[in-house]
């Protein structure tokens, strides 16, 4: 299957097929090998591996399981392990953290503009949990006005605090979390206008 993604503004263009138990991925012509399992509903944990140089795509040979070539590391020189959690944010758009980063990524350029980011030009932006985790800070008070990019509230994941922002300017209408609360991947801390 062929994609268009925006990630951060940069438009991607990202080819994938399945290849015995993983994932042939293509990014802007540069090739890898995925193996991905679904840890939950939001997270996954990937092997992420560059092809061999003599093209082998990790078919096996007959007598093998799909999945030996790559886990034994005979058709690769190894394999780095990421986590990654994705939070849907609208229809086509979402935020994948992985390490300690977040990207906001449309998929297919459905919104393409000028300056575009994980939220759209106009209308309600939404802050939800990218991650389950622990409200650590609330940086605004319902009616504050602010400003594009600026930090809204800190969430505590997998020992590292995040900092949620604002996608544009607006004002804060409602704040659904206080300070220690644990959240869920996906529930909605602070809607601005």
């Amino acid at each position: 299957m062929h994609y268009e993604i925006e990630v951060e503004g940069r438009l991607r263009r990202v080819a994938v097929h399945r290849v015995g138990d993983g994932f042939a991925v293509a990014v802007d012509g540069r090739s890898w090998h995925v193996d991905a399992v679904r840890v939950d509903a939001h997270t996954l944990s990937l092997i992420v591996a560059t092809p061999p140089p003599n093209g082998d795509t990790g078919d096996p040979a007959p007598s093998e399981k799909p999945s030996d070539r790559w886990q034994s590391g005979r058709s690769s020189a190894g394999g780095r392990s990421h986590e990654v959690i994705v939070s849907a944010e609208a229809q086509g758009q979402w935020v994948v953290h992985t390490r300690a980063r977040a990207f906001s990524v449309t998929l297919n350029n459905r919104r393409r503009k000028a300056g575009s980011g994980a939220q759209p030009a106009e209308g309600p932006q939404r802050i939800v949990a990218p991650m389950p985790g622990k409200i650590v800070r609330v940086l605004a008070a319902t009616g504050d006005v602010v400003q594009g990019n600026q930090p809204i509230i800190v969430v505590e994941a997998m020992k590292m605090e995040n900092e949620l922002r604002a996608g544009r300017a607006g004002t804060i209408k409602g704040i659904h979390v206080k300070e220690g609360a644990l959240v869920e991947a996906g529930a909605l801390l602070i809607d601005i206008l």
